[in-house]
């Protein structure tokens, strides 16, 4: 099914975001030739937890397509300590992640793309444009099964192709980002 989000196709909100590896990161400094992915996760979403592997594997592989990769974690560290800028240093060097690690502590970006859960994935294609939001594949918490679609592989590889991104997108699921409260 189509994920239906006004942002497709729209040009993808910029960001200057602290890294957990030092200094801030902008989409800019993540934009590969061919694109971009944007992925919101956090430390503590048992989602992100199983997918850590393949997260770095596929950041890895798009990063030799040209497509560049960063995770951004957006929850409310006040109510969720586990998602502290220090913890996201630690989660980042245990998992070792292969791409920028970004804290969002005002939410602005994490509201700017409209991102709903943990993890929560957006393509992005040369010319800065969303053109996909789904999910990594169908393993979600479990092992990818064998033969499975790996649908944000084939998602950035044809928006590297094409500009345009596939017409069939599933939604990721996860954890809900944990919004701070409104003043």
């Amino acid at each position: 099914m189509r994920v239906l989000n006004p942002l497709l196709g729209v040009n993808a909100p910029d960001f200057n975001l602290p890294s957990t590896s030092g200094g801030p990161v902008s989409l800019l400094d993540v934009m590969g030739k061919n694109g971009a992915v944007v992925v919101f996760i956090c430390n503590h979403c048992p989602y992100v937890k199983a997918i850590v592997d393949r997260l770095n594997s596929d950041a890895s592989a798009l990063k030799e397509q040209g497509i560049g990769f960063v995770a951004i974690c957006s929850n409310d560290a006040t109510s969720h300590p586990e998602d502290s800028f220090e913890n996201m240093v630690g989660f980042a060097r245990e998992s070792a992640f292969v791409f920028p690690y970004l804290h969002d502590e005002s939410q602005e970006v994490a509201r700017a793309y409209d991102a709903q859960c943990t993890p929560d994935f957006f393509g992005i294609n040369s010319d800065g444009k969303i053109e996909y939001r789904g999910r990594i594949d169908k393993g979600r918490m479990n092992p990818l099964p064998a033969g499975a679609k790996r649908d944000l592989l084939l998602a950035m590889e044809e928006i590297a192709r094409t500009g345009k991104g596939p017409t069939e997108q599933i939604a990721s699921a996860g954890c809900s980002i944990k919004w701070k409260e409104l003043v």
